[in-house]
């Protein structure tokens, strides 16, 4: 009994460590643990193969066998057929960590565009390497409030649709 109290203190002060360490929420934390916890089919602390290969398909993910093969080699670098909590949360963490949201990007853009509610071709140009610059040129739409500039181009309009969340 005392065995097992140690055994899940200790877990929990790890999961306190890791969430730390890694600069996730302790929601975010929970969801993992709740994914590992639904897909660790035979209940022994790591997910098989099958199961973990589940695990992805049930967030969204659309794997290859190619690109699946390449995610087991960073979960499971031994290739024990096991995935365990702390592979799983460091490979959830480096997939979720990358990801901007479109508040983010609107805050960069607004720091580019001097605080204006919209973004001018020449700074996008200027700011940005070339490449990023006439992909944003190309498809964010004219910027439509009363205050614009001629020529103006409207970056919330386009962050929120990058994102799925407008119909741009």
């Amino acid at each position: 009994m005392l065995t097992t109290i140690a055994r899940t203190i200790n877990e929990i002060e790890t999961q306190i460590l890791t969430r730390d360490a890694k600069g996730i929420s302790q929601q975010q934390l929970n969801d993992f643990r709740s994914s590992f916890t639904h897909f660790d089919r035979k209940k022994k602390g790591g997910m098989e193969t099958d199961d973990f290969r589940a695990c992805l398909i049930s967030m969204g993910y659309d794997l290859g066998e190619a690109e699946f093969a390449r995610i087991m080699s960073l979960v499971d670098p031994n290739g024990s057929g096991t995935v365990t909590f702390q592979s799983f949360v460091d490979f959830m963490t480096r997939e979720t960590g990358d990801t901007d949201t479109s508040e983010q990007v609107i805050a960069s853009f607004r720091i580019l565009a001097a605080d204006k509610p919209y973004i001018l071709v020449d700074e996008l140009r200027r700011e940005l390497p070339p490449d990023q610059a006439e992909y944003c040129i190309s498809r964010m739409p004219p910027y439509k409030g009363p205050d614009g500039a001629p020529g103006a181009l409207d970056y919330t309009a386009f962050s929120t649709a990058l994102y799925g969340e407008s119909d741009l």
